[in-house]
């Protein structure tokens, strides 16, 4: 029987800052704050525990953003128990597992029914999402940790190693890849997803580089350094690009802050020197910005700040309780998994109008998807490794 107890747990902050959002018992159940008035936002439709916790296991943390398949719904989660599962969309029952050798930090890519997984053993597997048979198998040798992204019959995928991997679609032979070298000093976990647009395909690299290569032959178009200050500690631009309609690409170094450039020369047009930002996600002329437990929303026609809202908690309890993963758009609010929560922002103001804690917080960011069945639903997988389904009901700014 699907759940629909309301799971909504709100609190009202400042857009100066915020403290620490607090934990719920029940993920599945109310939990009123005193003299506040929880908007009804969403319902848990239902949920299903996937990963058994190991022994002294300390803070279990979830990467991997689930995926859905847009013909049938099923959705593809993976996570750091090397399992992938594809679970039905009724009531998130198990219709197929595979085992790997090694932890999931990114979700798979579904295009035309077979679901790309990037593996932490080092392979790129090619899945049929109906019946879970193995289409290819593409052993990198290196760990990947993006998303991959399917474009003109190419799979492109990230490793941790700054290789950007183009594999055939369907072979699952290797077509090219583009490398940089690993800077000296200290680097940020994490990479780039590639975005393609117009025969090129965009990354950013942790040496501090932002490179546009060529999809067809994986070589350089240009190359244009972000990463201008000093030292050789966390140059990272690890940010996802993103592109508007007017050719305009957009990049942030996690030292020295958010770029805009010109898509085809690579010139950069502004800056903000804004350092810590992870990922972007841009709706309109608004560019959000987050990472080190801020959410900052800019101008992207110059790089003004419009408003920043603190999302993490300062105690040393809570050092961990960083907003840097990519949020997601949905019914008006922005939703930005914290350590500890899940926060439901008001994107014109900068300020929190719910949170929601699973138990143990959110990490992976959730996945959006709407369907004339099922209405408009949020997939969220926490870091205990449970995959709930929110039915959303509510619409804010």
């Amino acid at each position: 029987m699907p759940l629909r107890a309301l799971g909504v747990l709100a609190l009202v902050v400042g857009a100066a800052g915020c403290k620490a959002i607090p934990l719920s018992n029940d993920p599945t159940m109310p939990v009123q704050v005193a003299q506040v008035s929880p908007p009804a936002l969403w319902q848990v439709e239902w949920h299903r525990p996937l990963v058994k916790g190991e022994l002294l296991e300390y803070q279990p943390r979830e990467t991997a953003k689930p995926a859905i398949d847009p013909d049938t719904e099923r959705i593809i989660v993976t996570t750091r128990d090397g399992a992938i599962r594809c679970l039905s969309p009724v009531d998130g029952s198990l219709l197929w597992e595979k085992k790997t050798l090694g932890r999931f930090f990114s979700g798979a890519g579904v295009f035309q029914g077979v679901a790309y997984v990037p593996g932490g053993d080092g392979s790129l597997y090619a899945i049929r999402v109906l019946s879970g048979e193995l289409v290819w198998e593409f052993k990198s040798n290196e760990e990947l940790i993006t998303t991959p992204v399917l474009a003109d019959g190419r799979v492109l995928v990230m490793s941790s190693q700054d290789t950007l991997f183009a594999v055939d679609a369907t072979e699952g032979k290797w077509v090219w890849q583009y490398k940089r070298d690993m800077p000296q000093g200290f680097s940020v976990r994490g990479a780039s997803a590639p975005v393609v647009h117009e025969g090129l395909a965009y990354a950013g690299f942790a040496d501090g580089f932002l490179a546009a290569v060529g999809l067809d032959d994986g070589v350089a178009r240009w190359e244009r350094k972000l990463t201008i200050s000093g030292g050789q500690q966390f140059k990272d631009v690890d940010s996802t690009p993103v592109l508007d309609e007017d050719g305009h690409l957009y990049a942030a170094s996690y030292k020295d802050g958010v770029y805009g450039l010109d898509a085809k020369t690579g010139d950069i047009l502004w800056a903000s020197a804004r350092a810590g930002v992870t990922s972007l996600l841009l709706r309109g002329a608004v560019l959000f910005a987050t990472g080190d437990g801020t959410l900052t929303a800019l101008d992207s026609r110059g790089g003004k700040a419009l408003w920043s809202l603190d999302l993490s908690d300062r105690t040393s309890k809570g050092k961990l309780n960083n907003a840097g993963r990519p949020p997601v758009m949905t019914r008006g609010y922005l939703v930005v998994p914290t350590s500890t929560a899940l926060a439901f922002v008001d994107p014109t103001v900068g300020k929190v109008r719910a949170a929601w804690n699973p138990g143990r917080g959110v990490t992976a960011t959730p996945t959006r998807f709407v369907s004339a069945r099922d209405g408009n639903r949020l997939y969220v997988l926490t870091n205990l490794g449970t995959l709930f389904a929110l039915q959303m009901i509510g619409s804010g700014g």
